[in-house]
C-alpha cells in the first residue's frame, strides 16, 4: 500500500462521525483525569476570612502555579462542555430529548460559574494580590468560597438530567439509579453549606472535597454508560 493511500485511509477514518461522536464520549473520562491535576497543581486555596500575608503569600508567591492550573481548568471545561453534548445526543437518540436539554442547560450554568471562579482565581494571582489591595483581594477570595457553594445547583442538575434521562431510557439500572438520585440529593445539599467554620462551611471538607467527588464519580460512570453504546449513524458531528 502507497503512502498516499495510507494517508487517505487515515483522514477518511478520522473524518466520520461514528470517529467523533466516540471521541466526544471519551471527554467525560478526560474532564476526571484533568480536574484532578489541575486541583493539585492550583493548591490548597486560603481559607474565608484568611490574613492578608497568608492570601499575598498564596496568590502572588505562587503565581506562576494558580496561572498554570487555570489553564489546565480552562481547557477542562471543553471536555466537560463536549462531554454533555455527548449525553445530550444519546439521550436524544434514546427519546429522552426533554432530560438531553437539561443536560445542557446545566451544563453551561455550570461550565459559566466554573469559569468565573476560574478568573477570579488567576486575576487574583495575575495582579490584584500584589497591588496592596488588601481588602480587595479578601472579598475577591471569599467570594470564590461563595461560588463553590452557589455552583452545587446547576452541578446537581447536570447530575440529575443523566440519571432520570438513562434511566428512562433504560441505559442505567434501578441500583445505579437509586446511586444517582442519592448523588443528586447530595448535591444539592453542597449548596446549604454556608455555616461560619467547620465541615459545612464553603470552605469546609464537603465543598471542598465531598462535592467534587461526586461530580467526577458520575461523570466517569456516565462515560462508561456512553461507551458502551454504539454511535448511532448521523451527521451532526
Amino acid at each position: 500500500m502507497s503512502a498516499s493511500t495510507t494517508a487517505m485511509t487515515s483522514s477518511t477514518s478520522v473524518n466520520t462521525p461514528m470517529f467523533w461522536e466516540r471521541l466526544w464520549r471519551t471527554s467525560g473520562i478526560q474532564f476526571a483525569l484533568l480536574f484532578i491535576v489541575a486541583y493539585i497543581i492550583y493548591g490548597s486555596q486560603p481559607h474565608a476570612g484568611a490574613s492578608t500575608d497568608t492570601l499575598v503569600a498564596f496568590y502572588s508567591g505562587d503565581r506562576t502555579r494558580i496561572l498554570i492550573a487555570a489553564i489546565f481548568s480552562g481547557l477542562n471545561l471543553l471536555n466537560l462542555l463536549w462531554f454533555a453534548a455527548a449525553l445530550r445526543t444519546t439521550l436524544a437518540d434514546a427519546g429522552q430529548d426533554g432530560w438531553g436539554a437539561a443536560a445542557t442547560a446545566s451544563s453551561t450554568a455550570f461550565g459559566a460559574l466554573l469559569l468565573l471562579q476560574i478568573t477570579v482565581g488567576a486575576t487574583l494571582a495575575y495582579s490584584i494580590a500584589g497591588s496592596g489591595n488588601n481588602i480587595l483581594t479578601s472579598g475577591l477570595n471569599d467570594f470564590a468560597w461563595a461560588l463553590g457553594v452557589l455552583i452545587s445547583f446547576p452541578r446537581a442538575m447536570l447530575i440529575m438530567s443523566g440519571v432520570f434521562g438513562l434511566w428512562r431510557a433504560r441505559l442505567i439500572s434501578n441500583a445505579l439509579f437509586i446511586a444517582g438520585v442519592a448523588a443528586v440529593v447530595l448535591g444539592v445539599l453542597g449548596g446549604t453549606t454556608w455555616l461560619s467554620s467547620g465541615f459545612w462551611a464553603p470552605d469546609g471538607a464537603y465543598s471542598r472535597f465531598v462535592s467534587p467527588i461526586l461530580l467526577l464519580l458520575w461523570v466517569v460512570v456516565v462515560s462508561r454508560v456512553l461507551l458502551t453504546r454504539s454511535p448511532a449513524t448521523r451527521t451532526a458531528w
